[in-house]
This record gives structure tokens, sequence and C-alpha cells, in this order.
């Protein structure tokens, strides 16, 4: 995604296949389930992939929209709900509780509003499919620029989601591979299959006690294509504790929408 010689269409293809990447990440849902065949296309339709991995895209689509979806919840959980090792924030893989993190977490949010993006809900701005709906709103160079600082993250999930016969792996691995870095799954794959399972339920209650914040953009209009991240965690996390909201000021150029009201 980074060849600064894309054609328009390519360019518009491969924000939609971010959208379509992100949604992929999404606690599985009824709307998710009824998306999956609209999905499938945009991933089987992007050329950036190649035939192997855009096949496997339309079979685990397929899966998504036929499997019952209490067994798409249970698996989501057991992945991505029970520890570090597969989570889904980006920053908890480099700087796990430590001030570094807070810091990087404060850096990415001043890039958000410096796009243009305003603060509307509760989210952290580290979690991936909300990173990349973000990453589907820039250009190309943004693009490719933001995928390779956070290459060596996506290697690792990839790795990891791998080990565990995790569709989801297809995800970071596809990032990966729309910028020609796969080959760093592979320097990760020895280090994984050594690691120890990771089972400790506790280990993100306190990631998720931090205030959170969601975004949303004017250019994203693709409400089919939405994240429903944000509510997911609303509902499960927050539903019987008082809700506390920051209200932060948009930039003077920028609007709060929402597709889902």
């Amino acid at each position: 995604m980074n060849s600064p010689a894309a054609a328009p269409h390519e360019v518009v293809q491969g924000l939609r296949s971010l959208r379509a990447l992100a949604r992929l990440l999404d606690y599985p849902s009824a709307d998710l389930q009824l998306a999956a065949d609209e999905l499938a296309g945009i991933l089987t339709g992007e050329a950036r992939l190649d035939a192997r991995l855009r096949a496997r895209f339309a079979d685990w689509c397929q899966h998504l929209a036929q499997a019952p979806l209490l067994d798409l919840q249970a698996e989501y959980v057991e992945l991505f709900d029970r520890g570090r090792a597969t989570s889904l924030l980006l920053f908890e893989h480099v700087h796990g509780e430590s001030r570094a993190r807070g810091q990087a977490m404060v850096d990415l949010l001043a890039e958000y509003e410096a796009a243009g993006f305003a603060l509307d809900a509760r989210e952290l701005p580290d979690h991936l499919p909300l990173f990349l709906e973000y990453l589907s709103t820039r250009d190309e160079q943004d693009i490719g620029r933001w995928l390779g600082e956070i290459s060596h993250i996506l290697a690792l999930l990839t790795a990891r989601l791998e080990e565990r016969n995790a569709s989801h792996a297809l995800v970071p691995h596809a990032l990966l591979a729309l910028i020609g870095a796969t080959e760093q799954i592979d320097q990760h794959r020895p280090t994984v299959a050594a690691e120890e399972p990771d089972h400790t339920p506790q280990a993100l209650d306190q990631v998720w006690e931090e205030e959170v914040v969601r975004f949303s953009a004017t250019s994203d209009e693709d409400c089919a294509l939405q994240s429903a991240e944000g509510r997911r965690l609303a509902e499960r996390k927050y539903a019987s504790a008082p809700q506390v909201v920051t209200v932060m000021p948009a930039s003077p150029s920028s609007t709060v929408t929402d597709s889902h009201q």
C-alpha cells in the first residue's frame, strides 16, 4: 500500500479493505454475520493480497455467516479476553503497563486530533480495529508509514494467532502483505511456539479500567463497515458501572458523526 504510483481505484479499494479488516476483528454479532458476504467481496477483490490469502478470507467470511453466533463469541472471548498475548491493544505488546504506554497513547491521540478527529465515546486509541478505521481515512503514504511502524507487532500477533489456529490471524497477516513485510512473521514463529499459554483473564482488567475514547471521521461514510467494538466494550465492561465521559474539544475543522444513530 506504500506505492506512490497507486491508481485512484486501487487507493479506494485499499481503504475499503482496511475497513473490512477492522470489521473482522469486531466482537461477533448478528450485524457482523449479515455483513460477512460484503466483507468477503471486498477482500477477495483486493489484488494486493495473493490468491491463497484471498481464498482463506472467503472461507472465513462464509464460516462467520453460517456458524452459531454463541460459538463465534466464545471463540473471540477465548482469543482476546483471556490474557495479554493476543491482545488487540497495540501498545500492550511493546509497553505493557509501563509509563511509556501512557505517553504512546497520548501521542496517538494527538495524531488523531491533528487529522481532524473528535473523541465522542469510550475506547482505547491503540485498539487495532479502531486504528485501522483511522488509517482508512489517510493517504497511501501515511498508511504505509504507520503499518511499517507497527509491523513487528502485527508479525508477533499473527504468529500467536496462527499458533492458536485462529482465522483472525488473517487480518494482521493481510496488513503485512499490503506492505510486503510477511517475512517478519517467520522471525517470531520459533519464539511463539515455545511460549507458555497465557490464561490470566485478570491481566487485562486494569487496562480496561482506563479512560477510553472513540473517534469518528466525516470521511468515513461506509456505514456497513463501521466498527461495533465501542458498543461491545461499553456493554460488556461498563453496563453496570457509572459512566463518566470526558468530552474533549474537536479541532475547528472537524465534525463528529455517528453512523449508528
